[in-house]
């Protein structure tokens, strides 16, 4: 919840970026940068644990700028560094980062790999303030000397537990002994296991530990549910889930399957983009933009993806593929009840998953709504709210209006998928747009030959 009576001047937060805070909408501070606000401008190493969306990109952003207002750095040399584990991560916390460094006078840039490094290199060369950056391609060009890390006074580890997991902590813990001695140093993560607990006893000094939740709890805006399907059913039923009129984030085991489950969504009038490892930085980032942007609002990943994607208004979660154990769970679920809203997860279970979906959720603590569902079942709907209507794709002939377009009876179904917007739960029953039942013809409403056209070229 907000914390209206204490502003972020009271925290210490200097004017100017008070000034810049409001100008985007942002006037009162979330329970952590309550928290952490004090003891981190002040100069305190700090250790924070806050879930997903609990508003740590900015708990950690005001204090960097802050400290490095009022000085330029040397080229080649920034002052600044935030070290997050995904390149869509560190796009998005330079878009919050950004904003207030300008207002400072102070310069960005990000680092990270999938792209060419000569405008990464130009930008240093030129002299950046803060740098925030992948592992891997930061030490490329450290090894390279386009970037020395002596004059770094404030690090930044965010999401240090997905670091690990990840294992990009030997690289990491290179390149903190490279940054300057007695600098400030903060540590993010919703979760302290032992991995992060090296990183917090090596690198932190007398850190002030804040944590605004438990490390594995789940969020108490969130609703949980599992539907159980018959495996013949469940591409017809991840269809029907997806096909609101809101964003929805639908998460499958393989890069094939995201894939294979966007164009099929695509095809039967469900626009929808793929997010995993195979696709080359500049189509992720069309894809994520696509999506976040609102033209398209179903997005299909990957776990890869589960801890970089930070978008907002994301009220529908769907484990089209449920993932292997608790800790994924809930990352993945955390992409929806984002900063203080409410969202809805929905986990598709099938015979044969119905033994691992009931351990996992006893070990994520979540005690979810169980119901057994066909193709069509009012407890799909009162789940996604109305359906939006059909966009026919350029290439393809118009799509049923309504979500199921089922296949024959005896056919193989292969759908898969999945939103709401405001980050509120969709309207209920006959709300514009009203209810179709399954499968009810009519002609879409929509044509998408631009976003069919723009679709091809993101492949």
């Amino acid at each position: 919840m907000h914390q209206p009576d204490q502003g972020f001047a009271a925290l210490g937060v200097p004017a100017p970026l008070c000034s810049s805070l409001a100008s985007g909408g942002i006037h009162a501070p979330f329970p952590i940068q309550v928290a952490t606000l004090p003891d981190s401008l002040a100069g305190r190493d700090v250790l924070g644990r806050g879930r997903t969306g609990s508003g740590k990109t900015l708990a950690f952003a005001l204090p960097v700028v802050v400290r490095l207002a009022g000085r330029p750095s040397r080229p080649g040399a920034p002052r600044g560094l935030v070290l997050v584990p995904t390149r869509e991560l560190a796009n998005q916390v330079l878009e919050t980062i950004a904003p207030l460094a300008r207002a400072l006078g102070l310069r960005t840039t990000t680092i990270f790999g999938g792209v060419g490094q000569h405008p990464q290199v130009a930008a240093l060369r030129a002299g950046v303030d803060i740098v925030v950056a992948t592992p891997g391609r930061l030490e490329d060009l450290m090894g390279q000397g386009h970037v020395r890390l002596s004059a770094v006074e404030i690090t930044v580890l965010d999401e240090a537990d997905h670091m690990a997991d990840l294992g990009f902590l030997p690289a990491v813990r290179r390149i903190l002994d490279a940054t300057g001695k007695g600098g400030q140093r903060m540590l993010f993560s919703a979760t302290l296991d032992n991995a992060v607990d090296v990183l917090v006893r090596r690198y932190l000094a007398d850190p002030v530990v804040h944590s605004v939740d438990e490390a594995s709890s789940p969020v108490p805006q969130m609703d949980h549910h599992v539907l159980d399907v018959a495996a013949t059913d469940k591409a017809a039923v991840v269809t029907e889930l997806v096909s609101g009129q809101g964003r929805v984030l639908a998460f499958t085991r393989t890069k094939h399957g995201a894939r294979k489950l966007a164009r099929t969504l695509t095809a039967q009038g469900v626009p929808a983009v793929d997010l995993h490892g195979n696709l080359s930085q500049n189509a992720r980032q069309r894809n994520l933009a696509a999506f976040s942007g609102g033209e398209v609002k179903v997005l299909v990943a990957t776990d890869i993806a589960a801890r970089g994607i930070h978008v907002d208004e994301v009220a529908l979660v769907v484990h089209v593929d449920p993932p292997t154990e608790h800790k994924a769970y809930l990352h993945r679920s955390g992409r929806t009840a984002r900063a203080g809203a409410i969202g809805t997860v929905v986990t598709v279970s099938t015979p044969e998953t119905r033994g691992d979906v009931r351990t996992m959720m006893r070990m994520a603590k979540i005690r979810p709504t169980t119901a057994a569902v066909v193709p069509g079942d009012a407890a799909i709907q009162a789940l996604t709210g109305p359906w939006a209507p059909r966009v026919a794709p350029a290439a393809t002939p118009a799509a049923a209006a309504g979500p199921a377009a089922a296949p024959a009876s005896g056919a193989r179904r292969n759908g898969r998928a999945g939103g709401s917007s405001r980050g509120q739960r969709p309207a209920r029953g006959g709300a514009s747009g009203g209810t179709r039942a399954p499968g009810a013809a009519s002609a879409p409403k929509v044509t998408a030959a631009s976003f069919s056209a723009s679709l091809r070229h993101t492949r």
